[in-house]
């Protein structure tokens, strides 16, 4: 069997192995694949792999020997799942490997954020501390999270979890969510988004984007937020109007805005999020870390091999 993979280096940019995968069958890894050399790169595969290369349907019919689609994330938008189905064209994905590591990723914005780690460490380096006449040094609020509010836009695996940890905190959650009230735990409030907008000290966005949730939170939605209130978006990059979140953070509607996503990836430099104050944008690392890159290519792996077996696992088409 032959299996391409169109963009290994995201997923494994050398400190990783492929061995699990070439377990499967003869295995071409590029590191990365430009729109246009998808079909002559792929020609001859049975199964291909993609992490954000997009496989439209025109793609699909010029690859007669196409069997599978792996796609090595939780998202699938990059494949045209509809027309894999009607040809016949498994695809997969891999759920939930990076679940800790996002919401580790939620919290280490919200911690810099009510800590100002980052800014103090700067100082530091400028010798603030060092030239000041008290044993400790501070020039912004700093805040601690228990007795705050935190609202949280879908309550999936990632969700649920940053909703624990906040309890562990201290803090009152409170969740706009699908799942019934009576199926929630203790500590966790269910209410509609309109409802976390008015009580929300931080609200973080889990949830999918849909045509219901692109650019959920833009100037109208802000506007019903607590003024100085924290946002925090490590689902999609549209899920917010940048625009108007910068301009809410220039105004101080937003207290600050920190995401690890954005609209379009990667950003254009000119993005008014980058002169913002109080704006901290990760450049889409939080799946990344090395733990959640060895689940992804362990279950990518496993997914090949369970469809050149006969029983396809993880199934999107």
């Amino acid at each position: 069997m032959k299996i391409v993979v169109l963009d290994g280096y995201s997923v494994n940019p050398g400190d990783l192995s492929w061995e699990a995968l070439e377990e499967c069958g003869e295995v071409t890894v590029y590191d990365r694949t430009n729109a246009g050399d998808v079909v002559e790169r792929a020609k001859n595969a049975d199964a291909i792999l993609t992490n954000k290369v997009v496989i439209t349907e025109e793609v699909m019919d010029a690859l007669s020997n196409l069997k599978y689609v792996g796609v090595l994330a939780t998202g699938y938008n990059v494949v045209d799942v509809e027309a894999a189905r009607k040809r016949g064209i498994v695809v997969t994905n891999v759920p939930a490997y990076s679940t800790n590591s996002v919401v580790q990723m939620t919290f280490a914005h919200i911690l810099n954020m009510t800590n100002r780690v980052a800014h103090y460490a700067r100082e530091n380096r400028e010798g603030k501390w060092s030239a000041s006449v008290d044993f400790c040094y501070w020039d912004t609020h700093l805040d601690e999270l228990a007795g705050h509010t935190l609202g949280i836009v879908g309550l999936g695996n990632i969700g649920y979890k940053v909703a624990c940890i906040a309890r562990d905190f201290g803090m009152d959650v409170f969740a706009c969510t699908s799942k019934n009230s009576a199926d929630l735990p203790s500590g966790i409030q269910k209410t509609t988004f309109s409802g976390l907008l008015g009580i929300s000290d931080i609200l973080t966005l889990h949830c999918p984007l849909t045509d219901k949730t692109t650019e959920m939170m833009n100037k109208t939605t802000i506007s019903r937020m607590k003024p100085g209130a924290l946002l925090i978006n490590t689902g999609r990059g549209r899920l917010v109007n940048e625009e108007d979140v910068a301009e809410a953070l220039e105004s101080g509607q937003l207290g600050g805005y920190a995401a690890d996503v954005m609209r379009e990836e990667p950003p254009r430099a000119d993005n008014p999020l980058f002169k913002a104050p109080n704006a901290y944008i990760t450049p889409h690392i939080a799946w990344a870390t090395l733990a959640a890159r060895r689940r992804l290519m362990a279950v990518a792996a496993a997914n090949v091999k369970a469809f050149f077996s006969g029983s396809p696992v993880n199934v999107v088409s």
